[in-house]
């Protein structure tokens, strides 16, 4: 059997998609298929879904199967290969929930990302000292000093994304109460590094802050806070991640996917512009 992964990297996903695009092309069912690896119709369907990693013989195997060859099929196996190291994400898999795992791979390969979140700075706009003022306040059964720095140092990581040659385009969307809800024991001084943070961050092309305002009422997304990932892959859809205390969920079905998406429209239409946004900063920082 394969062998399973704590989560998948989004080559698998995209190759696993492939591989459930081509056994259907071939008019092959899955029982079929499993026939020709002689394995459950179960072991099929984990690699299409990505829930283990790819086996090259096995896709060797298949390919041959759905009348893949040629370069056709040597590509393939290579991006199978290039899909199957560990991503640098891994090197804190001590710190590191599977669930999680993914939506850092995902980060990684999404040419958009938009976000909602009502309660903090995004990890992606925290400096160092805000990162861990959070995470201490937020530790539920994981409270160790190194364990906490452990996920600072993961944050600050994937903050890199950012700064890339050819970084995502990143839409944010922060409730006002993210800038008076201060993690506990933060004074102003780690309030104001932080805000200087936002406004260095919402000067680069490819990043875009608004603040929903208490003053405008009620918005549509005050149900809690979640992350729509944009591909520049054909074969990957926008997926919309949604976390809860113990885990996540991850949505791909269309109308789902549509649901978030028009309410993410709405609240950047209600919300202020990126322009007001830098205002509103700055004014708060002066009170600090």
């Amino acid at each position: 059997m394969s062998e399973p992964r704590s989560a998948p990297t989004v080559g698998q996903v995209v190759l696993g998609r492939r591989l459930q695009d081509l056994r259907e092309g071939a008019g092959l069912k899955r029982e079929e298929a499993a026939k020709v690896l002689r394995v459950a119709p179960a072991t099929i369907r984990r690699m299409e879904t990505a829930e283990v990693a790819l086996k090259i013989p096995y896709v060797q195997l298949l390919l041959q199967a759905y009348g893949v060859d040629g370069d056709e099929a040597d590509g393939f196996v290579q991006l199978a290969e290039d899909a199957n190291k560990p991503g640098w994400w891994q090197r804190f898999h001590d710190v590191l929930p599977g669930w999680f795992s993914m939506y850092v791979s995902l980060e990684g390969a999404a040419a958009l990302i938009r976000a909602y979140e009502p309660h903090f700075v995004p990890g992606l706009l925290q400096t160092k000292d805000y990162a861990a003022a959070v995470l201490r306040a937020g530790a539920v059964g994981q409270v160790k000093q190194d364990d906490i720095e452990r996920h600072v140092a993961l944050r600050m990581e994937r903050q890199a994304l950012l700064t890339r040659p050819d970084p995502p385009k990143f839409w944010v969307i922060m409730d006002e109460t993210v800038l008076h809800r201060r993690p506990p024991g933060s004074g102003p001084a780690l309030m104001r590094a932080q805000v200087d943070r936002l406004l260095e961050a919402a000067e680069l092309p490819h990043v875009t802050l608004q603040i929903a305002e208490f003053a405008t009422g009620h918005h549509p997304g005050t149900y809690g806070p979640f992350v729509l990932f944009r591909f520049a892959m054909p074969e990957l859809p926008d997926m919309v991640y949604s976390e809860y205390l113990t885990g996540a969920v991850y949505l791909d079905a269309r109308t789902e996917v549509a649901s978030h998406l028009e309410v993410m429209d709405r609240m950047a239409a209600q919300a202020a512009t990126a322009h007001r946004t830098k205002d509103i900063l700055r004014a708060f920082r002066k009170e600090l």
